[in-house]
C-alpha cells in the first residue's frame, strides 16, 4: 500500500532542497530519518516533517507497520516565486526572486492494496 504526504509552498529553493533529497531516496523510513536528523539543513527539517506525515498516513490510514515501510517514491518540484526588489547601485533596482517548493514523499510497504 503506498501513502503520500505533501507540503506546497515551503519557503526554499528547490535546488537548495533536492541535494537533501537525493540523500535518502529509495531508503527505508528509519534509515531515512537518521540521516535527516544528523543532516544540518533547512531543508532536512522540512523534509523530516513531510516524512513523518507520511508515515502517520500509512500506519493510522492504512494499517500499514512502520517498520516495513520505505521510500518507494520522493521529490520536489518548483512552487511558486516570489518577486521581491533590492536597490543596487547608480539608482538601479535589482529583482530578487525568492523560490518555493512543493515536497512529496511517497511510502510503501511493497504489498499491493486489497
Amino acid at each position: 500500500m503506498e501513502t503520500y504526504a505533501i507540503h506546497k509552498g515551503a519557503m526554499i529553493a528547490p535546488r537548495k532542497a533536492r541535494m537533501t533529497m537525493d540523500l535518502i531516496r529509495g531508503k527505508d523510513v528509519a534509515t531515512a530519518e537518521a540521516i535527516l536528523e544528523t543532516t544540518n539543513t533547512k531543508a532536512s527539517r522540512l523534509i523530516m516533517k513531510v516524512l513523518k506525515s507520511a508515515v502517520a498516513n500509512a500506519v493510522n490510514n492504512n494499517g500499514a507497520v512502520e517498520s516495513e515501510l520505505f521510500i518507494s517514491e520522493c521529490y520536489i518540484n518548483p512552487g511558486m516565486v516570489l518577486k521581491r526588489i533590492k536597490f543596487a547601485s547608480r539608482g538601479n533596482v535589482d529583482r530578487r526572486d525568492k523560490r518555493t517548493s512543493h515536497i512529496t514523499i511517497k511510502v510503501s510497504d511493497g504489498k499491493e492494496a486489497k
